[in-house]
């Protein structure tokens, strides 16, 4: 039996499991201890939890536990991985290269690091949503210390090419480092093999808890070194200080685990699902798939609706059914969604783009109850408009 409302929203957060709900709680009440307690057996007990963790993260993107810095989440990762590399290498350049399709706390920590003197090259995307490699290999300059690429974007789900980017990168001898948060746990994503040095991910996009996350940062080949942005116990190996937040890693650490365990099957399912939803809604008149239908992530599709604004459709069932527009609010006014406008989408389309993003729970029922309330609710709002249909 369907249950509304039906959540399509995977992509800003998840529901935790109940497998990693289990595993954490223990270390809310009885092994409540503090890892940095040394001299008893509840720090012990911390302590090997935090270890066991760290092992489970770092399997599931083919690193060394000791690679793994736990963070509050992938925000603190980006601004650690940036601002960190920044600082250390700032005798050898200024310039970093992002991408203008980034999530804002990549491209807001740039544009705080130019306010600081540094040098950022925004590469702009193709229609498809991927970056031109030529013109990522043409805006390498002498004084360039880090490439900032996504591994997988948020709204459109295109998955950039990692492996190509890296060989350019390692070419010039420049670090890579990729928001992986809507990557890690939804494809397989291997930081040796793709030649990635620092990646940041985050828990609660995988079924984990909110305000945990993790930063990648490479031993060996080279041997990445970050300045801290975070001073005063030294935890982390210096990289990172702060009482660490046992129950939420623990709860990571598990996510990580059913993800390495299930995340082919589930890949396999969502991108059925996904295919049938884009089958149906594309069938629509004046309706287009926004990204690249070939290189994205299996759970996430992007569509604008033309002639009707995204706003009024989620109006009309959000209390139905949960999703995300591709319009940002601001707080001045509504504005298209950054993403959007860089594969070179107008504003009228930009602005009736809806996201829908499945996940482990999303059933087929739901799907099909999501088609038919999109579809009609599409067709009733063009036609209040007296726009095609």
């Amino acid at each position: 039996m369907l249950k509304l409302p039906v959540y399509l929203d995977h992509n800003a957060t998840t529901p935790c499991d109940p497998r990693v709900v289990e595993a954490m709680l223990p270390y809310f009440t009885n092994n409540f201890g503090n890892p940095a307690s040394r001299s008893h057996i509840f720090g012990w007990q911390a302590e090997e939890a935090v270890e066991y963790a760290r092992e489970q993260v770092s399997k599931l993107i083919g690193a060394d536990p000791k690679e793994i810095i736990f963070t509050s989440g992938a925000t603190e990762a980006d601004n650690l991985a940036i601002k960190g590399v920044y600082e250390t290498y700032a005798s050898k350049g200024n310039h970093i290269i992002a991408c203008n399709i980034e999530h804002k706390a990549v491209l807001d920590t740039c544009k705080h690091l130019e306010k600081s003197g540094a040098e950022v090259t925004y590469l702009k995307v193709k229609e498809n949503g991927l970056i031109d490699l030529s013109e990522l290999e043409a805006a390498i300059k002498p004084t360039t210390v880090l490439i900032s690429i996504m591994y997988a974007n948020n709204e459109i789900g295109t998955i950039m090419p990692m492996k190509e980017i890296s060989k350019i990168a390692k070419k010039s001898g420049i670090l890579l480092f990729s928001d992986a948060a809507q990557a890690v746990g939804k494809i397989p994503v291997d930081v040796n093999k793709e030649g990635i040095d620092l990646l940041a991910m985050t828990a609660h996009k995988i079924y984990g808890p909110k305000g945990v996350g993790a930063l990648y940062v490479r031993r060996k080949g080279p041997r990445v070194k970050i300045t801290a942005q975070m001073d005063g116990g030294g935890h982390e190996r210096g990289m990172r200080s702060g009482t660490l937040n046992v129950p939420g890693i623990v709860g990571f650490g598990k996510a990580c685990e059913l993800c390495m365990a299930e995340m082919q099957q589930d890949a396999e399912r969502f991108a059925k699902l996904r295919d049938k939803l884009e089958m149906s809604l594309l069938n629509l008149e004046e309706t287009y798939l926004n990204g690249d239908k070939h290189h994205r992530l299996p759970h996430v599709s992007n569509i604008s609706f033309k002639y009707v604004e995204a706003q009024a459709l989620l109006m009309g069932f959000n209390k139905d059914i949960a999703l995300s527009s591709g319009s940002a609010c601001t707080s001045a006014s509504l504005e298209p969604s950054h993403v959007l406008k860089a594969l070179g989408l107008g504003d009228d389309l930009a602005h009736s783009s809806l996201r829908f993003g499945l996940g482990r729970y999303t059933t087929e029922e739901e799907i099909d109850y999501t088609i038919d309330q999109v579809s009609t609710t599409v067709r009733k709002l063009r036609a209040m408009s007296s726009c095609p249909n």
